[in-house]
Formats: C-alpha cells, sequence, structure tokens
C-alpha cells in the first residue's frame, strides 16, 4: 500500500495511508479492527501530551485514519477521550466490584485483602505498553480541567470506591465516615503516583528497590496502605 509521510506537531516523521485519506468518512469496509485502532493510538497520545495538547490530526496520523472517520466513530475529540478513558476505567471498576464481592463471599474482609482486591486491577495494567498509558492517563485527569475530569472519574470509579469505603467501614468499625473516604482518597494517591513510571524512585534508591517488579509494588503498596488503614481514630482531635 502506498504511504506518504506527514509532520506531526512535535517533528515526528508518521505514516498515513493515502488509499485512507481517500475514503469517505463512512464505516470502511473490512475494517471491523480500526475503532480498537483509533482508541490505542488515542490513548498513548492522550497519556503524553494531555486532553488540550493533543490534536485530532495526530491521533489520525498515528491512527492511519482520516479526521473525518474519527468524528464518525466518536463525534469529537471529546467524545474519544471519553471512550478512551471508559473503556479501562469501567474495567477496572468491575473487575473491583468483583473481587470485593469475593471477599465478602467468603468472609475475608480484612483490611490487607481488601486493600490488594483495590489494587490489583490498577497494577496488571503494566504488563504492558498500553495499561501504563492508561495509568499514566488516569494520574494526569486529575490536572484536566474539571469539565472534563470530574465527569468521567464519576462515572468510571464512584460506584466502586463508595463500595470500598463501605467495606473499610465494616473491617475498620472504629473509624468514621469521613476517615474512611480520606484514607481511601489518600490510597488513590499514592498507588497512582507509586504505578504511574514516574521513575523517582530508582533515582532516589538506585538499585535498592525494584519498581519494575509488579509483585514488589503491590507488596509495597498493600503494606504501606493497610498500615494507613488501620491507624487510630483522630475523631477525638476534630
Amino acid at each position: 500500500m502506498d504511504t506518504v509521510n506527514v509532520s506531526g506537531r512535535r517533528g515526528v516523521s508518521a505514516k498515513r495511508s493515502r488509499v485512507a485519506t481517500k475514503n469517505k468518512p463512512g464505516r470502511p469496509e473490512g475494517s471491523s479492527n480500526v475503532r480498537d485502532e483509533i482508541l490505542d493510538a488515542a490513548e498513548l497520545l492522550f497519556a503524553d501530551l494531555g486532553y488540550a495538547g493533543t490534536t485530532l490530526r495526530e491521533i489520525a496520523d498515528a491512527a492511519q485514519v482520516t479526521q473525518a472517520l474519527i468524528n464518525y466513530y466518536f463525534g469529537s475529540k471529546y467524545g474519544l477521550f471519553e471512550e478512551v478513558f471508559l473503556r479501562r476505567g469501567r474495567k477496572i471498576s468491575d473487575e473491583r466490584l468483583s473481587r470485593l464481592a469475593e471477599l465478602k463471599r467468603a468472609g475475608s474482609l480484612q483490611v490487607s485483602a481488601i486493600v490488594h482486591a483495590f489494587l490489583t486491577p490498577t497494577l496488571a495494567l503494566r504488563s504492558t505498553k498500553a495499561g501504563r498509558a492508561f495509568i499514566r492517563l488516569q494520574a494526569r485527569l486529575h490536572t484536566e480541567p474539571p469539565e472534563i475530569s470530574y465527569k468521567l472519574r464519576n462515572e468510571a470509579y464512584d460506584v466502586s470506591t463508595k463500595a470500598y469505603v463501605e467495606a473499610f467501614r465494616v473491617a475498620l468499625p472504629y473509624i468514621t465516615e469521613c476517615e474512611a473516604y480520606w484514607r481511601v482518597t489518600l490510597m488513590v494517591g499514592a498507588y497512582m503516583y507509586a504505578f504511574s513510571d514516574t521513575h523517582r524512585l530508582e533515582q532516589l534508591a538506585g538499585n535498592v528497590c525494584h519498581p519494575d517488579d509488579s509483585q514488589e509494588v503491590l507488596e509495597q503498596m498493600v503494606a504501606f496502605v493497610t498500615a494507613g488503614m488501620e491507624a487510630p481514630s483522630r475523631q477525638k482531635v476534630y
């Protein structure tokens, strides 16, 4: 297939199919995977450049499709961003709920088990390049404008996160509702930093720690978060 080179905003050469650029914005025959290919390309770019910093042209070039085709599938850049975030965010949330339900059925609402169940679905994403991109995207979402971030974060995670707050309150009946929400929020902040490949730990500790070892990461995170969750109540201070 003939290709032409196009220069992206960052000066990186990308290849775009000449046939694709001639296609009309209808659904292409024999291209059932094109929607996922657009999502995959957009995920990497949104993770690296953010919502405002990413253009539809860059996404089209990376996915080797036309901008018209992106609009056909997703309606707008925001529609595409929404789909990119929710396709993995919903899966994480669903798996968290499933793991929590298993703990309840087994009568195993121990704090460390609850923490493990909450963290594992996201940690598993570190095994692939696309998964790591989503973790970066998820961390970056907190810096996006509220009109973009709040709706997506709430839609993806509110139900499962509140379910975990309630589970922690069952396991830790001495903490207040306020404390439960604080501690879950701090857990979220800690795992986002630890999972999102900032490379800060390698700079600080050299070869002492191994942040690419997911088992080591999980063990350290579970120990740290469990200790914080099990801390005495501070309600008398308020």
